[in-house]
């Protein structure tokens, strides 16, 4: 049976997540980093993304990614992401150092990087810990939550119903175009660990427990085996 993992949802730069009843009820002063029309959510900080990728992973989990576009939302929830930890990680498109192509994975972190597969697909990633590391977190499905039509279980899916392509490769997550909200009340997700989809080719890698889901959440993405 995979390992399941349950956790609050609330922001410790620490790298932890806090159980909820140490958590404050009430934030006593209004924060300025609440999104209007998005109630009771909040811009992530950078600090989010500048941890251990597999933390940033898992704790995605639940979190609304946001695109802007032609002056509406997108918005959805984010189901089910995969950490690629670096050069060492022999699944990282990392693991060769930087090239023209991949250069925005080696960037600062709270940046997006943003690559085309088989010459159609786009798929998300989200840059994780300190520039020049090489690693970011694959988003793989989200469940739509406003503004989205298509289907959404699978990178390439979320992409197209996001109306993400190269043209956000490294953009900024704290810019307006792109970004990713979280609850301003702590919330609990139950979280399924498994192997990484689609990467047979990577050896011991291979079998890292690195992709992360919200258990029994219908818009996760279907495993090939």
């Amino acid at each position: 049976m995979l390992p399941i993992e349950t956790h609050p949802r609330g922001i410790d730069l620490t790298g932890r997540r806090p159980f909820a009843e140490e958590e404050p009820t009430k934030d006593p002063h209004p924060d300025p980093d609440f999104i209007p029309g998005l109630s009771g959510w909040r811009r992530v900080p950078r600090e989010f993304f500048d941890r251990n990728t597999a933390l940033v992973a898992r704790d995605l989990l639940g979190l609304r990614v946001v695109r802007s576009l032609d002056g509406r939302r997108r918005i959805g929830r984010i189901v089910e992401t995969e950490a690629y930890l670096g050069p060492q990680d022999q699944a990282s498109h990392s693991r060769r150092g930087p090239t023209p192509s991949n250069r925005s994975m080696f960037g600062p972190p709270g940046h997006a990087y943003v690559y085309l597969i088989y010459g159609i697909h786009h798929c998300l990633n989200f840059v994780t810990e300190p520039a020049e590391h090489g690693s970011a977190v694959l988003i793989r499905a989200i469940e739509p939550i406003s503004g989205i039509d298509g289907r959404t279980q699978g990178p390439g899916l979320l992409c197209r119903a996001l109306g993400v392509d190269r043209s956000l490769d490294g953009v900024d997550l704290a810019g307006e175009a792109l970004w990713v909200a979280e609850p301003a009340v702590p919330m609990t997700v139950p979280v399924v660990r498994s192997r990484r989809i689609g990467i047979d080719y990577a050896g011991h890698w291979a079998r890292r427990l690195l992709r992360f889901h919200i258990r029994g959440n219908p818009f996760v993405s279907k495993s090939r085996g």
